[in-house]
């Protein structure tokens, strides 16, 4: 009732029916609403019913039950996340897609100790993957820390086992394969889910003064006799293969002059012992012709203006002398 003592009317009365229509209404949005959840490409999630591991599912538009008796979490398990240590930006080379916030890194945990008893800053990266959402979310609880801890101690103890010199240069290769080695089997004990897919040392650095400054020295020695040997591997490559190219043809060339040898020769043999069995079967006729074309071979390389015939058995001899130049016929 107003003031003036008659009733206020309202433009609509609520029923009872409408209002169990609407909260109706209200409850199915929220059991379909609370039915479906989306996962993404890169993860898989996994479904908890009363808190408890109920299953697995991939990418894609997914049901569950309704008003939290199942709840999803979305892991993504395709995606390569990036961990840092020693340094507060994300190294350069690497694509942002596949890389975390480095955050939890600090410079103090990268100062190391080596075996010859230096100071050290090892600066690193680790990249892995989970590969086992449900170990990862429910066997360990803090598992950023947990990866943390685990793989400064493993650079730790890799890097406390060898000279300042040797991590330097020589040995960085392999310590990266060991420490993947070494973490990949830490994390299995503990079950966490992850895969290692790289551990990769950046910058390591000495100490900061004199010291430092002499390190950098040896590294520009390093740098320069591994330039100063690959110069020699490529002049080696270059020179070895025109050598024996070289030794190659010269052996063939012996080859076939010994070949050509060896055929005259046996043309030769084969020509004498013709000549033999034609002298066996007529001596006279052979024999004669053998001396017409020996003296047909010494005459065709004389000299013709100074020529000289001694025979024992010349007869009628034509004195022909004077008809050459200086020398003659006799």
């Amino acid at each position: 009732m107003n003031s003036s003592g008659t009733r206020t009317r309202f433009p609509f009365r609520f029923s009872p029916k409408l209002i169990l229509v609407a909260a109706g209404i209200v409850v199915l949005f929220i059991l379909v609403m609370s039915s479906f959840f989306v996962v993404d490409q890169t993860e898989e999630s996994v479904v908890l019913r009363f808190g408890k591991y109920n299953r697995m599912v991939g990418p894609g538009l997914q049901t569950k039950l309704p008003l939290g008796i199942d709840r999803n979490y979305n892991i993504p398990t395709r995606v390569v996340q990036t961990m840092t240590f020693g340094q507060s930006v994300s190294p350069q080379g690497y694509s942002s897609m596949f890389m975390n916030s480095p955050s939890g890194s600090s410079a103090g945990e990268s100062i190391m100790l080596t075996g010859d008893l230096n100071i050290v800053d090892v600066q690193w990266i680790i990249q892995y993957r989970i590969e086992n959402p449900a170990a990862w979310l429910f066997n360990v609880q803090e598992r950023d820390k947990t990866i943390r801890d685990i793989s400064q101690s493993v650079i730790n103890q890799l890097v406390g086992d060898l000279p300042i010199l040797a991590i330097m240069s020589s040995e960085r290769t392999s310590i990266e394969i060991e420490s993947q080695e070494r973490m990949q089997k830490a994390f299995d004990s503990y079950d966490l889910g992850v895969r290692i897919v790289t551990v990769k040392l950046q910058n390591i650095v000495p100490p900061v003064g004199e010291v430092q400054d002499a390190f950098e020295d040896v590294n520009k020695a390093i740098q320069d006799m591994n330039r100063l040997i690959n110069e020699g591997k490529e002049r080696y490559n270059r020179e070895i293969p025109r050598a024996q190219g070289e030794a190659s043809q010269m052996i063939q060339v012996a080859e076939g002059y010994a070949a050509e040898r060896v055929n005259n020769a046996r043309g030769d043999v084969a020509r004498f012992d013709s000549v033999r069995e034609a002298y066996s079967m007529s001596k006279e006729i052979t024999s004669q012709r053998l001396y017409i074309e020996a003296m047909e071979e010494i005459l065709g390389r004389a000299d013709a203006t100074n020529l000289t015939i001694i025979d024992k058995h010349l007869e009628n001899f034509l004195p022909i002398s004077n008809l050459g130049t200086q020398g003659g016929v006799k």
